[in-house]
């Protein structure tokens, strides 16, 4: 997989606000955009908020392949440029999933391997926080491991080896991936590591309703469901789709915006699964239509996904495990079986099973069976669907909603041209003294220091009284002897 996604790192890690300022009340912001879902709920903030009808200057960089990005928009203006020799075609995932899964039938160490690249929360080691705020990994689950914030000894070696690893894998495979780049087009001595300690804010896709509570930084703002809005009215035929299921209900199924398909026997496995439950089923799917299908259901090569979810007959959400889809299924409620394939999908499906309001499968090892007895378990026992009800009215229980966070922290950092005073001084610390181990030497020295001038006090005194004792015993030799003589 690793050769799949240096093609791809450049325009997938680096997503910064580099903010212009000018003379007018208005802002000139450069947005560096990753393509598919992240483009999506990007453009929410961008266009069709405050930052564009306020009256900033929006532009946008774009790659000329762009599977998202618009050229031509009334919301920006686009800059072309060419940042790969190859640039990513959407069979990239496809082939991703198939490596990730194969390296998870081989075995867990193979399938940590696998995962080189965690791209949804801004950084190139993976989950955001690991790179700007204090993450102690004796509680904080580390990307990748699929562990929650209750670790005994045996998951706190394992998160331990795989921060290592984790670590590894970014200063050796991932970080020398930019140095070309970097020489070309930044000043020398530029690294990606600093450029994220300069940023003045970090907008985080995180709502603590949905993460461990774990430490965090000041110029961290937490937008995690921004994107989610009330459903809306769904076209004719697909209401009516919806409006047949009765009283069961529907089931919806989506892999998200890069992974149209699985591998073609656990399509099969799940289309067989879907064709045995009384529930209708609307199934995002792109490809050549599985032998199992049932008459229930509908395949769609695109569908309204938050619109669905939002819908009163649906009932359950089989997903990937994106934090776009994750959230939206949290904002209405609606219970979720997880089948997580690439990069943060696995922590996120098992931070929603750790409160009781989905479950996860292993598409690797996916069967039939399973897959339809842990369905039928999320839509008989209404505790999955009450969990992840609270959940909901937790979410949206705000005293300002995410999208509006987000507009009012970017324009505030154009107002006062940046937000030093947020940043911390940790950054630029070298390890010793971030972990305090010189202030630990000198503490531990200082008792050592003691106890050796003490050491050496107490042998001066006894070598001084041996010398004495000596000094006696010969006197009193010589004194016999002349004695004898006499």
């Amino acid at each position: 997989m690793l050769g799949c996604v240096k093609s791809l790192l450049v325009p997938l890690l680096i997503h910064f606000f580099f903010t212009l300022f000018s003379g007018c009340h208005g802002g000139k912001i450069l947005v560096f955009p990753m393509e598919g879902s992240h483009w999506v709920n990007m453009e929410v903030l961008l266009a069709k908020h405050m930052l564009h009808s306020c009256g900033h200057q929006l532009s946008v960089l774009r790659q000329s392949k762009s599977w998202f990005v618009q050229e031509h928009s009334p919301y920006y203006s686009s800059i072309h440029v060419k940042l790969v020799k190859k640039e990513a075609g959407s069979d990239l995932f496809g082939t991703a999933v198939r490596n990730v899964l194969e390296g998870r039938r081989i075995g867990p160490f193979a399938g940590a391997l696998a995962q080189v690249v965690y791209n949804v929360r801004w950084t190139t080691f993976g989950e955001g926080h690991f790179s700007i705020a204090p993450s102690p990994i004796s509680y904080v689950p580390v990307p990748g491991t699929g562990l929650t914030d209750d670790m005994g000894l045996l998951e706190r070696t394992r998160n331990f080896l795989h921060y290592c690893l984790n670590l590894l894998q970014e200063r050796w495979l991932i970080l020398p991936i930019y140095n070309d780049l970097l020489h070309h087009h930044f000043p020398p001595g530029a690294n990606i590591p600093d450029m994220q300690y300069a940023a003045d804010l970090w907008l985080i896709r995180v709502d603590f309703v949905f993460e461990f509570p774990r430490p965090s930084m000041p110029n961290l703002v937490y937008i995690g469901g921004f994107q989610c809005h009330p459903a809306r009215e769904l076209p004719a035929e697909l209401e009516a789709f919806m409006q047949s299921s009765g009283e069961a209900g529907v089931v919806l199924m989506s892999l998200g915006t890069f992974i149209t398909a699985l591998p073609k026997e656990v399509t099969e496995a799940i289309a067989l699964s879907f064709a045995q439950l009384p529930q209708k089923v609307v199934w995002r799917f792109v490809g050549k239509r599985p032998s199992t299908l049932g008459n229930n259901t509908l395949l769609m090569q695109w569908m309204p996904q938050s619109d669905l979810l939002g819908h009163p007959k649906t009932r359950a959400f089989v997903a990937h495990g994106g934090t776009n889809g994750l959230y939206e299924a949290i904002y209405h409620g609606v219970p979720v079986l997880g089948l997580p394939l690439l990069f943060d999908q696995l922590d996120n499906v098992v931070r929603l099973e750790a409160r009781g309001a989905a479950r996860v499968l292993d598409a690797a090892t996916l069967r039939a069976e399973g897959f339809l007895e842990a369905l039928r378990e999320i839509l008989e026992n209404p505790s999955y669907r009450l969990n992840m009800q609270k959940l909901s009215r937790l979410h949206q229980d705000q005293p300002m909603r995410p999208l509006d966070k987000a507009a009012f922290w970017v324009e505030y950092v154009i107002r006062h041209k940046g937000a030093p005073h947020l940043r911390t001084e940790a950054y630029i610390m070298p390890f010793y003294s971030y972990y305090s181990l010189d202030v630990a030497a000198l503490l531990l020295s200082l008792p050592l220091l003691a106890t050796g001038g003490f050491l050496m006090l107490f042998r001066t005194l006894i070598c001084r009284k041996d010398l004495k004792t000596m000094k006696e015993e010969d006197t009193e030799r010589e004194h016999k002897r002349s004695e004898r003589k006499q």
